[in-house]
Order: C-alpha cells, then structure tokens, then sequence
C-alpha cells in the first residue's frame, strides 16, 4: 500500500513540489507543534522561511508527516503572530529576534531592531564595547585564567585593569610595577572614548561573563600595605564561585 503524503516515514526528505500540497501545514519545530498555512509561512518571499516552502523544498518530516524545523520552537509562536497579524512581539525578545535572524524575516528584524532591548543592546551597548580595545578576547582571557585556577578550589579571583584614558593607562602600566604579583595575570580593558564610565564597563564584563554561565562578582582591589597608588582607581577582583 502505498504511503500518503499526510504521513510520510520519519525522516523522509520530501522531494516533490509544495504546489500540490494542502494550503493547511502542520510543523514540528523543535518538538512543538503548530498548524498553520502556506501562505501565512511564504508571506514574506525573500525571506528563508518563505523559501523552504517554495519550489523544491528540503525539508524532512516527522514520523506523523509534520514538517521539521530544528530550531527552538518555543519562540516560533511569536514568528506565527507576526506573520498571521503584524503583531510584534513584546516577550523574549531577544531570543525573537535570533529566529528572526535565522529565517531572515527583514520588517520583523528592522520592528525588533527598534525595540528598547534590541536597541540598547546593539546600539548603545554593543557600539561602546566596540571601542573598547580586545574587549572579547578579554572576557575570554578572563575565563582561561579563572578556570586554571579553580582545581580543587570553590572560588578562583582574576584581577582586571580598567584604565578610561592614556594618562590613566600610563599611570596603571606603573601602578601594575609595583604590585606584587604575576602581570601576565592581570587583564587589561581600555582606554575608550566613549561616554560609559569605568562602573559601566564592569557592568558589562560581568553581564558578558554570566551570559556564559558562570557566576560572577567584582569588588575593588584592596592593595598591600605601602603600594604607592589607590589600586581601586584601576584595579578590580573578579571572583568567580564554581559551586
């Protein structure tokens, strides 16, 4: 007996046209299931949704015959509303406008865009942290240093260096000769010329080493008895807590 196209064996890759499909589509994305139409999911046609849809497709199915798009199907409720009403979401937005991103739907992008939170992020915070010199490879230099220092250990400490301007960066080099301790160590951001103070940017390296998952605080760091600078006015202890 031959098998409809309704159900499809698991992981079958469907290789005929979509013009002869039914104009209701049941999805599976991610695990969550969602019923909808053609024209609803092609309504944008340069978008990479409207694509998988269009022509021949290369898409697999489930084991019911549902489409499947493995991506995280928890926010493709929000992708359908939009589609269906214009309506553009108000929750989650970040994680909205990552699939938006990947299903390259550009009113709804260029909507999010606009939002405070996607706004904030990409242009106030994301063009600050661009003028802050080698400020990923930090974060990451940070992380390295911490987790060679965690063995056997509940908390390990990294000592930053956050300098605003060239005299305060020529004033930390000399600061950082007379601490007693291991410079290779020390990480240094900046100088920058942006508005953001030496508060915000440890803000953002904190906010940036969480997002990573770990758990993090900063406090200033106290210096020993005779150093010959304010070590707060630079130096700060990042301590990361590993259980």
């Amino acid at each position: 007996m031959s098998i409809s196209s309704e159900h499809k064996p698991l992981g079958k890759q469907v290789t005929g046209s979509l013009h002869m499909l039914s104009p209701i589509v049941e999805l599976n994305v991610g695990g969550e299931m969602y019923t909808t139409t053609l024209s609803t999911l092609k309504k944008h046609p340069g978008s990479k949704l409207a694509e998988m849809f269009t022509g021949q497709p290369k898409l697999r199915t489930d084991s019911e015959g549902r489409f499947f798009i493995d991506r995280p199907g928890t926010y493709f409720k929000y992708i359908l509303e939009y589609l269906r009403s214009n309506q553009v979401p108000t929750q989650c937005i970040q994680d909205v406008y990552k699939e938006a991103l990947f299903y390259d739907i550009e009113p709804l992008i260029k909507q999010l865009e606009d939002s405070p939170q996607i706004f904030g992020e990409l242009v106030a915070r994301r063009q600050f942290l661009a003028r802050v010199p080698n400020y990923s490879e930090n974060i990451e230099l940070m992380i390295r240093i911490a987790r060679a220092e965690a063995v056997a250990s509940r908390q390990s400490s990294v000592i930053v260096c956050v300098v605003r301007t060239e005299e305060d960066a020529a004033r930390c080099r000399d600061a950082l000769n007379s601490l007693d301790m291991d410079k290779k160590s020390v990480v240094k951001f900046g100088p920058w010329k942006a508005v953001p103070s030496i508060s915000d940017l440890l803000d953002c390296i904190q906010m940036d080493v969480e997002a990573k998952g770990y758990k993090i605080s900063f406090q200033p760091h106290v210096a020993e008895k005779g150093f010959r600078f304010k070590s707060h006015d630079f130096f700060y202890k990042f301590l990361f807590t590993w259980w």
